[in-house]
Formats: structure tokens, sequence, C-alpha cells
């Protein structure tokens, strides 16, 4: 008696069950779904999103910031539409911070969009948009100054020694991004 032939293996899609089409269909969707929110729910530092949202062209730990824009950029304790609102260095916070000024609530209350402040779903280096910060200088110059904390639900309970505002020069050819365009940033960025 002869021995039974072996039979070809069966590869590729034509191959496949209808059951096991459909299962990987699926999965190429979901994979299709997931990357683009992976993608742009990437790891963001405060200073390099402040540049890319900005159009400031400052690098660096953020409290270099201030010293760094001396000659390159106006600066000044008031905020402005588009500025860039930098924090000094203070216990924890050893290299600063700085967040983008998106609203001007009164003379003692703006909103910033930053990244990597609160911890979102338990993790750090998330983008807010419009967070609260107050003016707690008893002079009312934004030199200290308290920052909403996601977790907390509320102003942080620390007030942060502010240096001032960076302003971003007309003739700033990295105009400031728009959010939506920030996607395409991270997604890129990512890539990369």
């Amino acid at each position: 008696m002869r021995p039974l032939a072996k039979m070809p293996e069966r590869r590729g899609i034509r191959r496949m069950s209808l059951g096991r089409k459909i299962v990987f269909g699926l999965s190429l969707l979901a994979a299709f779904a997931i990357a683009p929110a992976a993608a742009s729910a990437q790891y963001w530092q405060c200073a390099p999103f402040a540049r890319q949202i900005s159009g400031i062209a400052l690098y660096g730990n953020a409290a270099g910031w201030w010293d760094q824009a001396e000659g390159r950029y106006d600066r000044g304790h008031t905020p402005q539409l588009g500025a860039v609102l930098v924090l000094k260095a203070h216990k924890s916070m050893r290299v600063g911070h700085v967040a983008m000024v998106s609203q001007i609530v009164s003379d003692r209350e703006i909103k910033v969009t930053h990244a990597n402040w609160s911890l979102i779903n338990g993790a750090r280096g998330q983008v807010e948009r419009d967070v609260t910060v107050v003016d707690t200088s008893a002079a009312g110059d934004w030199s200290e100054v308290r920052v909403w904390y996601a977790p907390s639900n509320g102003l942080g309970l620390t007030s942060y020694p502010a240096a001032g505002f960076i302003y971003p020069s007309r003739d700033d050819a990295a105009a400031p991004m728009q959010m939506a365009s920030l996607e395409t940033a991270a997604i890129a960025y990512a890539a990369n």
C-alpha cells in the first residue's frame, strides 16, 4: 500500500475560511484605528511642545528659556495670547516648565495649553488644553502662579515662581501650529 501523499499547506487569504477572513479583516481594522491614536498619544515634554505650538524657537530645559530669549524675543510680565509662560526651576520641578497662553480670562487668570504637567489616566507626557493658571503674586505681576492639576480636579497647592512671558515675534516663519495639525506632527514625530 502506498503512503498517502501529504496535502500541500494552504496559505494566503484566498484559502482562509470565511470565519478566519472576518477575524483577519477585523484585526486589520482595529490596527488601523489604533495606530493614529497611539501615535498622537505620544509622550510630550513641555519644551518641545511649547516650541511646536508657539513658534518660539528656543531649546533645552524650560527653566533656561527665559535667559535664552533675551535679545531674541520680547519678554515681560503681562500675559498675551500665544506667549509662553516660563516657570522657574523649583523644588521637585528641577527643569522648570513652559506653557503657551491660549486664553486671557482676567488680569489675574489665564488659560494655557501645555504638556507633561498632570498625570492623565496615570501617565505623564500628555497634552492639556486651556488649563487654568492664576497669578498668586502679592504685586499682581505674574511672578508667582498656581496651575490647575487634573488629578486633584483643582488648582494645585503649590505656588510656582514664574520668570514671565516670552512673546512670539511677528516675523516668525514658524507661526503657532493649530491644535489639529499637532495630531499630524505627533504622528510624524513618532514615526522618526
